[in-house]
């Protein structure tokens, strides 16, 4: 009997889950659109291939590859009838009572922390871009329970992490913070 892979190069990871997200309508670019808006308001000097460059790195993440192929997946079962009661009915209508697929965002969206947190709370609520658009379509027929969450902790992961790396250039050029010299050498 053949072994199963279940272990994956960050190259793989980021491939099969851009493979999934756009299987089901979502592409980077959608993405990396909502992270730009979202950070746009505080960086007016933000690029949205910095917001795309950040999307991209983010799927290369095991944990990120485990909370998009499963989420994917739940969604894909229920549409197909896969799944027994009371799940079944649960994830066909998206009860709001639910609050699991929000979990699994919250997990994503916490790798940047609090700041990742909230910015997922923000784009949960006003469901901007293609986030606004899953939420609409899982109400007339498809299931998207899970992928409207994962790719606003997507877009909110790649929101933070944008402003993390321009906080990291500002200190970098500003004189007055002086840069952290780590010496990392074992001494014997």
């Amino acid at each position: 009997m053949k072994e199963k892979k279940i272990i994956y190069s960050r190259e793989e990871m980021f491939k099969m889950n851009k493979r999934k997200l756009e299987e089901r309508g979502v592409t980077l670019e959608d993405i990396a659109l909502i992270a730009y808006k979202q950070q746009s308001k505080y960086n007016p000097d933000i690029e949205l291939s910095t917001c795309l460059e950040s999307v991209a790195k983010i799927l290369t993440y095991r944990d990120i590859f485990h909370a998009v192929q499963l989420g994917i997946e739940l969604d894909v079962l229920t549409e197909q009838g896969k799944l027994s009661e009371p799940m079944q009915g649960i994830l066909e209508e998206d009860l709001g009572m639910f609050g699991i697929d929000e979990l699994l965002g919250l997990s994503i969206a916490s790798n940047y922390g609090v700041i990742g947190q909230t910015n997922f709370g923000d784009i949960d609520v006003n469901k901007p871009g293609i986030v606004g658009k899953l939420n609409k379509e899982g109400r007339k027929g498809k299931c998207h329970t899970f992928l409207d969450d994962i790719v606003g902790a997507l877009a909110a992961a790649a929101s933070t992490r944008v402003a993390q790396i321009q906080s990291e250039e500002y200190a970098e050029h500003d004189p007055s913070i002086k840069q952290l010299q780590m010496d990392l050498k074992q001494k014997k």
